[in-house]
């Protein structure tokens, strides 16, 4: 026993053990949200759940079964529902999706399974996706056509038909409000900023007033034009709607604008429903979050997360290089450099939420203030870039994330042999050339894993990104069709802060809770994406510059 210890072979099967207990891990991690947050795009079966008989006669509920459970007399007590009579000690609760939230008031209600008589599928059963207040369960009692009632035999057809139309005219009308109506609105403000600089250089005669004047007349009947494209588009948008006779045998009146998708989920097959569950999870990856980020999708925060992770790569990536290169190559060893090289080291050990502080203090206060009364002093009170934004969450995050690439760069060029460096200057080399042509090359995997490892973890953070720029919700994205096209100023989402908002900040919260897995997971495979690309880079860069280095 001895010998085999002193032969170091534990070790070797510890580490093994560890790594494979680390990859079971990670892969159990990537199965249960992706397990909990991809079932919330497949269409699952609605049932109607015909209740025991009461006083006021039978009782009917529809939705989806949500969640199934166990409980003992002792749990239903505590919980306030008063336990059938009898013996029996254990009793199954179901919790069932009923949607319409603006008839019952909730999302979810609760039956126990000795109160319901009979549950059936019926394939006439119509689920419905809106804009507001959630989704929608029902039987399709009709529809109208600008005020009419839609004769035909297949409502159901012509419902599925006239969906993707409406989509098209709600599209073609958010792209008159949020583009070309922006965009003139943001020329009215450029006039406006501009004649307030006229006038406070006492520069605006009166060519210059008839020049301007003219230019807002002009913006105005664009602007009217737009105006009246709208709301011919809003009119055409609100003529037909739909009938649905609820549960509780009431028929409802929805305006096919408030409807995004409509399916039939108990009369689908396993293909249709994979076909769904795919444009589903596109919708997810493409969309608008809506309903306080409960429902919809996660591009803006997908956009958001890269764009910002782009700038802080182009930041960090520079001045951590060359930070290295200075201790490792220029410095002496000395005590400065020695506690250079400490306090880098304790830098990464920093609370986030400081680096958001100092961020907010001296990078949006100080600095965007400073910018705001040199280059904008008319857009003043109002901040333009003294506010939080996504140029200030980027160089916050560099600056959180730049130990990180220091320390991964240093270590690499202190792998570098002292005798390549050598060699290169004997053969006339300068000093610039040799860390240019030599040095630098071989340090670029070190360099390259500290950058994505720097990028995976600025994708993940939350806590500085609340300070320094990320919001809840964004009327636009940083990057547009409107001059300078990039708006560093502007806030962003972000997927991190948007899985804090959905999990804890949300009105409903366990409505939320798929799409809290679900961005999870995105993010989960975001960040080990990252990683397995930073171990490709350097391997292949190893494999590049192995043998100069032996």
């Amino acid at each position: 026993m001895r010998k085999w210890i002193g032969s170091g072979s534990p070790w070797i099967w510890l580490t093994a053990a560890s790594v494979a207990v680390s990859l079971l891990a990670l892969i159990g991690i990537l199965l249960l949200l992706a397990g909990q947050g991809m079932r919330y795009f497949w269409p699952s079966p609605v049932y109607l759940f015909e209740l025991n008989q009461t006083a006021a006669g039978s009782v009917m509920v529809i939705g989806e079964l949500y969640q199934q459970q166990t409980l003992s007399r002792r749990q239903l007590q505590d919980s306030g529902v008063v336990p059938p009579k009898g013996e029996a000690q254990s009793f199954t609760r179901y919790l069932i999706k009923v949607g319409n939230r603006e008839i019952e008031g909730q999302d979810f209600r609760t039956l126990l399974a000795s109160d319901v008589r009979q549950r059936t599928t019926p394939a006439d059963l119509l689920v419905l996706e809106r804009n507001t207040n959630g989704t929608a369960y029902g039987y399709l009692a009709g529809m109208l056509e600008d005020g009419q009632p839609l004769t035909g035999s297949d409502l159901s057809q012509a419902l599925l038909q006239r969906l993707p139309q409406i989509a098209a005219l709600a599209r073609q009308a958010h792209h008159i409000q949020s583009r070309d109506m922006a965009r003139i609105n943001q020329q009215f403000e450029n006039l406006r900023l501009h004649e307030k600089s006229l006038l406070r250089d006492n520069k605006l005669d009166e060519r210059l007033q008839a020049s301007i004047r003219a230019e807002r007349l002009e913006l105005q009947r664009q602007y009217r034009q737009l105006a009246d494209k709208l709301e011919w588009l809003n009119r055409d948008l609100e003529r037909d709607a739909l009938l649905l006779r609820d549960m509780h045998g009431q028929v409802h009146t929805i305006p096919l604008s408030q409807v995004r998708d409509a399916w039939y989920p108990n009369a689908m097959g396993s293909g249709q429903k994979l076909l769904h569950w795919a444009v589903q999870v596109h919708k997810f990856l493409t969309d608008s979050p809506r309903e306080a980020n409960t429902e919809g999708g996660v591009f803006p925060a997908i956009f958001g997360t890269v764009l910002m992770v782009i700038l802080m790569s182009i930041v960090v990536m520079p001045f951590g290089v060359i930070a290295a290169l200075y201790l490792h190559e220029y410095a002496g060893n000395n005590l400065l450099t020695r506690l250079i090289r400490i306090s880098v080291v304790n830098l990464a050990g920093v609370p986030s939420i400081v680096y958001g502080v100092f961020g907010l203090g001296f990078f949006v206060y100080m600095i965007g203030g400073t910018l705001d009364q040199l280059f904008y002093p008319e857009s003043l009170p109002n901040p333009t870039f003294g506010t939080p934004g996504v140029l200030w969450a980027a160089l916050t995050l560099a600056l959180l994330t730049l130990p990180v690439v220091i320390v991964a760069t240093e270590e690499g060029l202190s792998r570098i042999p002292a005798t390549l460096r050598q060699g290169s200057l004997a053969l006339g080399a300068t000093r610039a050339e040799t860390l240019w042509h030599i040095v630098l090359p071989m340090a670029a995997p070190a360099m390259m894993t500290g950058l994505i490892l720097a990028v995976a973890r600025a994708a993940g953070e939350t806590a500085p990104l609340m300070l320094v720029g990320v919001v809840k919700s964004v009327p636009v994205l940083p990057v547009d069709d409107i001059f300078p096209y990039l708006h560093l100023e502007r806030k962003f989402m972000h997927l991190s802060f948007q899985i804090y908002d959905m999990a804890f900040q949300s009105p409903s919260a366990e409505a939320a809770r798929p799409l809290v897995f679900a961005t999870a997971f995105l993010l989960v495979l975001i960040v080990v994406g990252l990683n397995l690309a930073a171990m490709g880079i350097r391997h292949s860069l190893r494999e590049r510059y192995k043998i100069g280095s032996q």
